[in-house]
């Protein structure tokens, strides 16, 4: 009981949650967008790995760490875009496209890697963000360790929450896209294109997906390597039911499984540990699992999602 509660006060504790909600934060928005919007992308897993490989190989080839940033993003979108011809022009099963985007997106950023450094034995490292210290904020006691030691990354996805409730919220383009995932005939009426609505948001939410995996390469780590999604994006799919499709509760569910995650990490190095480590690996997702289904009890979805959207039908 002690050794948690030293944990719970201790700052490098709260500053490692905060670096693992990160990705999470960024899967999450994304793929909140994309259902927002009536539109399921499973494709989430895949396109964070590309997002990782390809914002770390920009910049391992000479590139700088924000335009590396900004090649991810547009290469999530672009898949994106692809799932976007399969179910929203074509109306194919969401489910099927997803699962095939994140075959695909996968296998080719592991066939580019080893295409481009075809004899690399080891992960090749590259310089990743720093932190950035802000004057007299980061010295304050606990708080400064905790949240104003961080790199320009971790500030990102905590600026970004907020900028995605007012869009939503509080602009014409947000409650168009809250309309084309619940009642995209309506929307249709006013004279808004849905099937545009529905891409561009499955667009937007892919980019910030491959932000989440760029992340995790180019702040968080300095290299890429196989398997180091390690079902983050599954993860992501479960926060967004945790949130009830609300942005800011799904920042407190990142938050949530990031610090059960640092948690678990800890307890494995504990030397008091009497516990198989098996049991703290399988932890976050269980817990995860757990939480997703009391809250789906009493979410409400978009009553469009999922539906294909074509012209004269009801949804």
């Amino acid at each position: 009981m002690n050794d948690i509660l030293d944990l719970l006060v201790n700052a490098g504790f709260w500053a490692a949650t905060l670096r693992i909600a990160c990705p999470l934060i960024f899967g999450t928005l994304g793929e909140l967008i994309c259902e927002r919007s009536g539109v399921l992308n499973l494709g989430i897993e895949g396109i964070m790995t590309i997002g990782a490989m390809s914002g770390w190989m920009w910049v391992y080839k000479g590139g700088d760490l924000w335009t590396g940033l900004l090649f991810a993003a547009f290469v999530g979108a672009a898949f994106g875009l692809l799932h976007s011809l399969f179910v929203v022009y074509l109306g194919l099963s969401q489910h099927v496209s997803g699962i095939g985007i994140t075959m695909l997106a996968s296998s080719l950023s592991f066939f580019s890697f080893r295409m481009m450094l075809p004899s690399t034995t080891t992960p090749p490292k590259i310089v990743p963000f720093q932190p950035v210290e802000i004057p007299v904020l980061t010295h304050l006691p606990f708080v400064g360790e905790v949240f104003f030691s961080q790199t320009p990354m971790t500030y990102l996805a905590i600026a970004i929450v907020p900028l995605i409730v007012y869009i939503l919220y509080r602009t014409p383009l947000g409650l168009a896209v809250r309309m084309a995932g619940e009642n995209s005939m309506a929307l249709e009426a006013q004279g808004i294109n849905v099937l545009s609505i529905r891409t561009g948001a499955v667009m937007v939410g892919s980019a910030l997906m491959a932000i989440g995996g760029a992340y995790l390469t180019m702040s968080a780590f300095d290299a890429f390597y196989f398997g180091m999604i390690n079902g983050r994006g599954w993860i992501c799919i479960a926060l967004v039911i945790f949130a009830s499709w609300r942005p800011g509760k799904a920042l407190l569910g990142a938050f949530l499984f990031a610090g059960i995650d640092a948690f678990q990490v800890r307890a494995q190095l504990s030397s008091s540990a009497r516990i198989p480590y098996q049991f703290f690996l399988m932890l976050p997702y269980f817990l995860s699992i757990v939480a997703m289904i009391v809250m789906a009890r009493k979410a409400r979805y978009p009553k469009a999602l999922l539906v294909p959207f074509r012209r004269g039908e009801r949804t």
